[in-house]
């Protein structure tokens, strides 16, 4: 598994966030059974940042906590199998990895909501990486269903590592 971070900002947390980040990325791989090595980008950055690119990409004027792009597309989520015979240009030629996507966060947004929420840091960016990583997989929260399955996915994945509110 190769992760990269890509520490904008320069954050600084009382915790070592990297680690939190590969750990989060790891659990959610392993959750959803991922039969490929993976690799995927995190970019740490701020909330001009990433309302920026909200903005370009999903042209909404605000900031956001999180955006996941995701390189594969899924016709059921977590659906590995096709991915090979259908879209083999998400995997790396080089390394052979699984290139999943990209993951930007809002670092201000993560002190800010868990603040708000009255959870740790570790928890809110812990929630969001999986909920991204969750994205990346193919999964979405549009409607009420898909919702649940992605909260209740994302609280077995943090619980697996004791990351809880």
């Amino acid at each position: 598994m190769t992760v990269t971070i890509d520490n904008e900002v320069n954050a600084v947390f009382e915790f070592d966030h990297e680690a939190l980040i590969r750990e989060v990325i790891e659990a959610a791989l392993d959750h959803e059974e991922c039969p490929y090595e993976a690799s995927v980008e995190v970019i740490l950055t701020d909330n001009a940042g990433i309302h920026e690119v909200n903005l370009e990409q999903r042209n909404i004027d605000a900031p956001t906590d999180v955006l996941s792009f995701p390189m594969a597309y899924y016709e059921t989520p977590a659906d590995f199998e096709p991915l090979e015979t259908k879209q083999d240009d998400i995997f790396d030629p080089e390394t052979g990895e699984f290139m999943m996507g990209d993951i930007m966060i809002s670092v201000d947004k993560v002190r800010e909501q868990a603040e708000a929420y009255g959870h740790t840091e570790r928890r809110e960016l812990g929630f969001l990486v999986a909920h991204s990583m969750l994205h990346l997989m193919g999964y979405d929260h549009m409607e009420d269903e898909d919702r649940a399955v992605m909260e209740k996915k994302q609280s077995e994945i943090l619980d697996s590592l004791g990351i809880t509110r």
